[in-house]
């Protein structure tokens, strides 16, 4: 069991053999004490939390929404790339800053609507 039908379970034997203590299901079974509140406070108000992975699924990256945009940033960072010294690794470095890419980008006349903002571009 995952997600939410685990925790209403964990939430089900804590108000059966815990006395509805999640410090005790903790003590008791070994189970995490935020998921079992978790579950403990969906049974009492009836909503039920729904993780990133499931509430996120399906949603496409933007490099599958605009191929060309993703290549030309991709020729962007491999320009100034330089390999380790060491070349112990494949790893390249840059300079090229996620401000400096979109500037490029938009010297290029990439439009608007498919190119990633700064915050995208550091988390991917």
């Amino acid at each position: 069991m995952t997600g939410a039908a685990r925790r209403t379970f964990q939430a089900e034997m804590a108000l059966q053999y815990c006395r509805s203590s999640a410090r005790l299901t903790e003590t008791i079974l070994g189970w995490s004490r935020e998921a079992v509140e978790m579950g403990l406070g969906a049974h009492r108000t009836g909503i039920f939390c729904v993780g990133t992975p499931s509430a996120c699924s399906g949603r496409k990256r933007w490099e599958e929404h605009a191929p060309e945009v993703a290549e030309a940033l991709r020729q962007l960072a491999a320009a100034p790339a330089q390999q380790a010294p060491t070349f112990r690794t494949t790893l390249a470095s840059t300079r090229l800053t996620a401000q400096g890419a979109l500037k490029a980008l938009r010297a290029q006349g990439v439009s608007e609507e498919p190119r990633p903002s700064p915050s995208t571009m550091a988390a991917g």
